[in-house]
């Protein structure tokens, strides 16, 4: 009796046999949270196009608007006493998208545009430096313990209890007005006074975290500090820090406009946000839209910010709220 070659079983596997269980990590349980968050998902998207659009601010100009600095005015109307923009709704048409500045006649397409690069790179270089300082701070006082977290616990309240706006005033006003010298004071102001908030969440966390059985299991195989800070602390501070990152930036362009509307933020032809609001202070009278366009702008990047700054805490942290 001959034996023919065995073939390879074809048969499926049984419908009773549980089926093999893939693993998914941490980001992709985030992400896949996030996407069900329509509300954050518009949000990030929005962030997403105003990064863009400042990025992309000259060439966005050079096709949809005017040179940011050019005069026109034959398109203000000489018989209101040379104030308002010639027709309705502030001068908008398909030559000028949002209309004219009352007075000068200067594109504010063009100061919109190059306006958001100004807000978002003060508030984006600001939020940076916040982060690296109360990194280090919140960890080293959370880590370490003992007099160095009280010197540094009683330093942030100090620094959150100090009148900030009073200072950035009083400085910022004797300072140089050159735009370069204004923008890298602003971000050290704004940055140098927000840091605490990041440093309190992230000493928290940090306090939690050192004694967690990985940080013990770490010391006891002879790691040392740095390494256990940069190797164990570090990863799993990193999603309240991104979090609470994303919820600063918001606040900070507010308080890039706040300066600059009160005349001591980048000066003038640099176009901002804030400062287009305070010019519009002395024409709503005349040209309501040349205030209403700036809030706008303003009030949907903060919107965005933090309607996406929500949602990411909410994906990477779900349990925060209950």
């Amino acid at each position: 009796m001959t034996v023919g070659p065995v073939t390879p079983s074809t048969e499926t596997p049984s419908a009773d046999e549980p089926a093999a269980v893939e693993g998914r990590s941490l980001g992709r349980i985030a992400w896949a949270r996030l996407r069900r968050d329509r509300v954050a998902l518009d949000g990030g998207i929005t962030v997403l196009l105003l990064i863009l659009v400042a990025a992309l601010a000259p060439l966005i100009n050079r096709v949809f608007g005017h040179p940011v600095n050019e005069y026109h005015q034959d398109r203000i109307d000489p018989n209101l006493g040379g104030i308002p923009p010639v027709g309705t709704w502030g001068g908008i048409s398909s030559e000028f998208l949002l209309g004219v500045q009352p007075v000068t006649g200067r594109d504010l397409f063009s100061q919109i545009l190059y306006g958001a690069q100004t807000s978002l790179l003060i508030a984006f270089a600001a939020t940076v430096l916040a982060v690296v300082i109360g990194i280090v701070v919140g960890v080293s006082a959370g880590f370490f313990g003992g007099w160095l977290d009280s010197l540094f616990s009683r330093f942030m309240d100090l620094i959150l209890a100090f009148p900030l706006i009073l200072f950035a005033i009083a400085l910022i006003s004797v300072l140089p007005p050159t735009r370069a010298f204004r923008t890298a004071v602003m971000i050290v102001v704004i940055g140098g006074f927000s840091w605490p908030y990041i440093g309190r969440i992230v000493r928290g966390q940090t306090l939690s975290l050192r004694e967690r059985e990985f940080v013990e299991s770490a010391r006891s195989i002879g790691a040392g500090n740095v390494r256990i800070i940069v190797k164990e602390l570090l990863p799993n501070l990193a999603a309240p820090i991104l979090v609470y990152a994303t919820l600063i930036i918001p606040t900070n362009i507010l308080f890039e406009a706040a300066l600059s509307f009160l005349g001591v933020g980048v000066p003038p032809p640099t176009p901002s946000w804030g400062r287009l609001l305070s010019d519009a202070v002395q024409y709503y009278e005349y040209d309501p839209t040349y205030m209403v366009v700036p809030g706008m702008a303003i009030f949907v990047t903060v919107l965005a910010f933090n309607l996406f700054g929500d949602g990411l805490r909410d994906a990477l942290d779900p349990k925060a709220n209950r």
